[in-house]
């Protein structure tokens, strides 16, 4: 279990009982469609998270700005998939798939539209430095997954600028859900900006984990193709770690590697296992994902409320670090 079975609770009724219009059926049911495929709801308990830190306990007053958090994130992953041509979303079909292109282009606008609507709905002295936060995260959001599609077109991604990706792509939308919980509560901006920083490194140490299991995972658990990233000649930290360390002759066969089609998988994953293997890649990767744990846990130490109030968060990261899928 990831997070708090009460709040992912209340947000999983929030999203059942939604109420729109039937008509357009093609703009409405394909949003029913994705909040069906339920995953982790992690973002969104975040945001119960980021105020039950400092004592609130109004739930009423935060499911709005919550189920606006997971509203976002299912537009961003509508409109991700089509970039990405993916066909399955949870083991379901995507969006785009199901019905077409422009299907999920307009269903993805009107979550966005929607997200608006509910933050609308929280309490009226929040709603500024609600509306600046999931502005300013939803922006860095699309920046980040524009610096993923350009990563694709080179040859020359640094470490550095993977990691700024991650945390656009990924991270600012966990500290930015958490600093959303933060604002609703009433805390200083001080505090926020250490629980948005707790949030955000966490992300960092999430996605590195991420990359990590799709390789090294055992396939037994972790719910996908171990070694799909490596298929697909993905740019993940261990691609991007093992470029930068390989000698010479090592770099022919890593070119090698790369040239392998799909339908050689099995050769490719190994090959490129034995490189990663070579390197002490997975080591280096690891006690990557541990400096930026290390990170987040240190600016949650860092808050101002006691031990008691910071388990929550405490047993959530523990639980998605050391995650087997």
């Amino acid at each position: 279990m990831f997070g708090n079975p009460y709040y992912a609770e209340k947000i999983s009724d929030a999203l059942e009982n939604i109420q729109l219009p039937e008509s357009p059926k093609n703009l409405y049911d394909p949003i029913h469609y994705i909040l069906s495929l339920s995953g982790k709801r992690i973002r969104p308990q975040l945001v119960f998270m980021g105020a039950s830190l400092f004592g609130y306990d109004n739930l009423e007053d935060v499911l709005p700005a919550s189920i606006a958090i997971e509203y976002f994130h299912n537009f961003s992953l509508m409109h991700d998939d089509i970039m990405d041509k993916a066909p399955l979303r949870r083991g379901k079909q995507t969006v785009h798939q199901k019905w077409n292109d422009s299907v999920a282009i307009l269903s993805g606008d009107a979550l966005l539209v929607k997200s608006y609507e509910e933050l609308s709905k929280c309490p009226a002295q929040a709603v500024p430095e609600l509306l600046k936060t999931f502005n300013r995260v939803a922006l860095e959001v699309c920046e980040g997954q524009q610096h993923d599609m350009d990563f694709e077109l080179r040859n020359d991604v640094s470490e550095s600028e993977y990691i700024n990706m991650i945390r656009l792509k990924t991270s600012v939308l966990l500290g930015g859900a958490l600093e959303m919980g933060a604002i609703i509560a009433g805390v200083d901006a001080l505090e926020r900006k250490k629980l948005y920083d707790f949030g955000v490194n966490l992300g960092i140490a999430f996605q590195l984990q991420d990359d990590i299991l799709d390789t090294f995972g055992d396939p037994e658990t972790f719910g996908k193709q171990v070694g799909g990233d490596i298929i697909v000649n993905k740019k993940t930290i261990l691609h991007i770690m093992l470029k930068k360390a390989l000698n010479s002759d090592d770099l022919v066969e890593f070119e090698n590697i790369l040239s392998l089609n799909e339908s050689e998988g099995i050769a490719k994953v190994e090959r490129m296992k034995n490189l990663y293997t070579k390197y002490e890649i997975f080591e280096q990767a690891n006690a990557l994902k541990g400096e930026y744990s290390s990170k987040s846990l240190d600016s949650l130490s860092a808050i101002n409320v006691s031990s008691e109030n910071k388990q929550d968060l405490i047993i959530l990261s523990n639980n998605l670090l050391n995650r087997s899928k």
